[in-house]
């Protein structure tokens, strides 16, 4: 825990004060319209860098040239089909990364946009598994004001005009507008899921503005966190001496990224709803089979406020009503024609031609007075489609339905309700952001990288749309047998259905797991969310063991249904035959009772393990991952429920990777490939990450087994944890840390980062250490001093490899990578084992090379690692929400710490034979009676 002096050394401190001057600050300071005392800044006319991409050495290319002359058949092979590869190295964006990015728009799992810190829209993601990273420059806010008995008058895009993208287009095109501003005096501040733009004095001195972005991610709302909906509040306070009549325009292009807004087909259509809240909405005609968008662009009348629209202007010379008209007349009359409401939809475009829509709000502000304008944005896509044909509703269909239209609904509500929202975000964030003990960087850095929940691809279903698709028929029997066997809805067990590779041959038939008598309030529906950006596949299990600690703090519902899914998974065997690239053989998609790697790309759910670089049922790390997270959501939730449901699971994951122990010392080896999560790092015998992985699972399977009434089972598996502990430390243990493996290669005494993932588990779980207190300190010791401090002097991340001469392991490429959720994950093993300052330090150097102004420039796009000269592997990835598991290292759940304590020192003796899960099938036909309150030790 964090004690009350921990933090005597420098922190980063960004006050505002550096940033806006303390009069424009005090100004601002209400309706939360300035910036918080915690937030990560940048100036508007700060340099966004272009990204550098890692590259492979020589010596790595010759050992991978097989791998990727295959990876390269694969993507043309899917490309023919008209399909995505889920990894493809080969195809680049036209569009380079940028140091560019700001907090994303809207809640989790709708698609999202999202949007960087001078101000531009991008990153689009409404359709599921696509990223288009070019900027929409005809998005933007527009401000034009006029002063009584002054001549003088500003208009001014409310962005910097030096942006690469903007390119040379016609003179009545987005060049014609006023790209005026400097940026010098203005200002972002991200705190997710909220940001602020100050412009002090730009373009108007006497006129300052804060402008206020506002997105529904709200914990443990699961409602309201669904909706694609943002907010924009414009704060405006006249400094001068005479009132001033202001005008805002909110300019938005009808498309969905990329060169969609051109493929013609589109619709615009002005609307006056409730409340004051009116504005046009953008109805896209999507291609290639996906469902269609509406967006909805709005702002709130007030007794101050008038709004006006322009239903439709296009960006060429050609059209009716161009982009430089749509200037000309807010600079002229500071406001639309009140007629343009009556206009109805606007023909169809034509391929070829850009439509867009302008909501203005106009107001007077008096001299030294201040004034409130709204903005809104949503974007209605109701169905979520995927490549191979199966459609779901979104999640937030289940309030506001499937019509297009419901767009409207959107717009009003986020308009109504913003300030509910943030009064539930500040309740969440202020406990700590007023934590004196913590460092500054950590307070708003923890809060920034939850962007990834909702610009990770998130998808979020309702779950009444998966009985229509023909999914989810899959009965509570399928997780009940407690054997382990999958049973169909009549009981009878159900026969392996190897059929060389036909396509039908899936024993399942779907994976959703429903729960016992949900009631509409626990039913939060099905999520899904990407590995990366990049990598591109739902759910990635091994990931998700680093980022699970997020939603479970969060979101714990949508955690408990991921673990569920994956529980039905276990149970399920897909006999499809698949290509293994890596060393081009074939197996079958998916292994009864092995842990998938992912819940598939592009039929998810149904069509598993999307990742064919390796077999991943010869992982060692994907089963001991899943019995870990089960048990800590388990023991975390105190829901009894879960824990029945999943136990048959649990049970076959641990019987499964008993195939392993080679030696029949109860420990497993690896198998001489990239067999876990680091995939082209090569492993030999024993490991210390496989390894500690497989202790902690035995003690978690045991305490679990416990709980759930299988107490012959749990004597299993503690035996198998005395004798598999004392196999590791004979093996690896070389009286400092654990060497990376027992062979003999040159790397097999490499100090790995990431060798203690399983005490992490231990530790945060309640179960004891799976070693003594001074193996682990000493352990955790060695990788700060070689791992971090060795690397640029520990500000750049942990790195994964390290030599005991305090060379870097260059065996592969990702021995010798920073990775940042490892990094984040090392650091809250530190914490939980009482070396705080050092887990801190250690987490410092993600953040100084990859939020920091003196940084690399990766700030709301975290990749999954850099190399040692910065270049990044991976953009938006989702392992560094790992730095949750800091949290929860910092703030241990009272469940965890009040739970059960299992003894794993006592035993019953077992001879090896009957050590041997395969030599001990029980069914357990009761359920646990008891959770929170019985001792370990007790007859349940």
């Amino acid at each position: 825990m964090v004690g009350p002096t921990l933090f005597h050394r420098r922190k980063h401190s960004w006050p505002p004060e550096e940033f806006i001057s303390k009069t424009t600050l005090q100004l601002l300071d209400f309706d939360s319209a300035a910036p918080p005392s915690h937030a990560w800044r940048r100036r508007l006319n700060c340099h966004a860098n272009i990204l550098k991409e890692f590259t492979i050495t020589f010596r790595e290319a010759i050992k991978m040239v097989r791998l990727g002359i295959r990876l390269w058949s694969y993507v043309r092979e899917e490309a023919s089909h008209g399909r995505k590869a889920p990894i493809d190295p080969f195809t680049k964006d036209n569009c380079r990364p940028s140091a560019s990015q700001g907090v994303p728009l809207g809640g989790m799992g709708s698609g999202s946009i999202s949007r960087g810190f001078r101000g531009e829209f991008k990153q689009w993601q409404i359709t599921p598994g696509t990223c288009d990273p070019s900027p929409m420059m005809s998005n933007q806010f527009s401000i034009f004001i006029s002063r009584e008995n002054v001549h003088k008058k500003y208009a001014s895009v409310l962005a910097p005009g030096q942006h690469g993208s903007l390119g040379k287009l016609r003179d009545k095109g987005i060049s014609s507008w006023g790209w005026n501003l400097s940026g010098q005096h203005s200002t972002y501040h991200a705190l997710f899921p909220r940001a602020w733009t100050v412009y002090d004095g730009e373009p108007d001195p006497e006129l300052k503005i804060s402008c206020r972005q506002i997105s529904p991610f709200i914990p443990k709302n699961y409602r309201d966190s669904s909706l694609p909906a943002a907010v924009f509040v414009y704060t405006l306070v006249n400094t001068g001496k005479q009132r001033a009549k202001v005008s805002l325009v909110f300019t938005w292009a009808n498309s969905i990224g990329g060169t969609s807004h051109m493929s013609g087909g589109h619709v615009n259509e002005p609307f006056i709803g409730e409340d004051g809240v009116s504005g046009v909405l953008l109805h896209h005609k999507t291609g290639m089979g996906n469902p269609p968008v509406t967006f909805a662009i709005s702002a709130c009348e007030t007794q101050n406020v008038n709004v006006t629209v322009l239903p439709c202007f296009g960006l060429s010379e050609d059209s009716f009503f161009t982009a430089k008209d749509m200037w000309e007349t807010m600079e002229k009359d500071g406001k639309f024609d009140q007629e343009n409401f009556n206009s109805g939809p606007s023909m169809p475009s034509s391929p070829g031609d850009t439509i867009c829509a302008a909501v203005s709000a106009s107001a007077w502000v008096e001299a030294h007075g201040k004034c409130t304008v709204s903005f809104a944005l949503s974007w209605s896509s109701p169905k979520v489609k995927f490549s191979k044909g199966s459609t779901y509703d979104r999640r937030y269909t289940k309030f506001y339905g499937t019509s297009r239209r419901a767009a409207v609904d959107l717009v009003h509500d986020a308009l109504t309700h913003y300030k509910r929202w943030e009064e539930d975000i500040e309740a969440w964030q202020n406990p700590i952001l007023r934590d004196d003990r913590l460092p500054e960087w950590y307070k708003f850095t923890l809060f920034n990288e939850l962007y990834f929940l909702v610009a990770g691809g998130t998808v979020w279903i309702d779950s009444a749309s998966l009985h229509a698709n023909g999914n989810g028929q899959c009965q509570q029997s399928d997780l009940r047998n407690l054997d382990g066997k999958a049973r169909g809805i009549d009981g009878k067990e159900q026969q392996n259905n190897l059929n060389n590779g036909d396509s039908n041959g899936i024993e399942s038939n779907g994976l959703f797991v429903e729960t016992s008598q949900a009631d509409d309030e626990d039913d939060v529906g099905r999520f899904l969310y990407l590995e990366g950006v990049e990598y591109v596949m739902w759910n990635t299990y091994d990931v998700h063991f680093y980022a699970s600690y997020a939603l479970l703090m969060l979101f714990p519902k949508i955690e408990l249904n991921i673990q569920r899914d994956f529980a039905k998974a276990v149970l399920s065997e897909d006999t499809r035959k698949v290509k293994f690239l890596a060393e081009g053989n074939w197996g079958i998609r998916k292994v009864r009772g092995a842990v998938p790697h992912d819940l598939g790309m592009h039929d998810p759910w149904n069509e598993m393990n999307a990742y064919n670089i390796h077999d991943t049922s010869k992982w060692k790390d994907l089963n001991p991952k899943f019995v870990l997270q089960v048990y800590r959501d388990f023991a975390a939730t105190g829901d009894h429920q879960f824990g029945i449901d999943v136990w048959p699971a649990v049970r076959a994951a641990m019987e499964y990777m008993e195939q392993f122990d080679r030696d029949n010392d109860d420990l497993i080896e690896n198998d001489g490939f990239p067999d876990q999560t680091y995939d082209t790092w090569t492993v030999h015998g024993v490991s210390a990450y496989c390894g500690c992985l497989w202790l902690a699972a035995l003690q978690a399977a045991a305490a679990m087994a416990l709980q759930v009434g299988d107490k012959f089972f749990a004597e299993l598996c503690k035996n198998k944890f005395l004798n598999a502990k004392a196999a590791l430390e004979a093996k690896l243990w070389n009286g400092t840390y654990l060497n990376y493996d027992s062979g003999a290669s040159s790397n097999s005494k490499s100090i790995q980062t990431d060798q203690l993932a399983g005490q992490w588990y231990t530790a945060s779980s309640g179960l004891p250490p799976i070693f003594d207190d001074f193996k682990i300190r000493s352990t955790l010791q060695k990788i700060f001093d070689f791992n971090v401090m060795k690397t640029k002097g520990g500000r750049m991340g942990a790195v994964n490899g390290m030599h005991p001469d305090g060379k870097v392991d260059e065996t592969c490429m990702q021995s010798r990578e920073i990775w940042t959720g490892v990094t984040y994950a090392a650091a809250a093993t530190m914490i939980l084992s009482g070396m705080e300052e050092q887990g801190f330090t250690t987490a410092e150097g993600i953040f100084t090379a990859g939020w920091s102004e003196e940084g690399f420039g990766y700030w709301f796009q975290t990749p999954e690692g850099w190399t040692m000269d910065g270049h990044y592997r991976s953009l938006i990835y989702m392992r560094p929400l790992a730095i949750w598991g800091m949290q929860w290292a910092l703030t241990v759940p009272k469940a965890i710490l009040d739970g059960p304590k299992i003894n794993m020192i006592d035993r019953v003796h077992m001879s090896p034979r009957s050590r041997r899960f395969s030599h001990n099938v029980k069914v357990v036909k009761h359920k646990a009676k008891c959770f929170g309150n019985c001792k370990l030790s007790c007859s349940c």
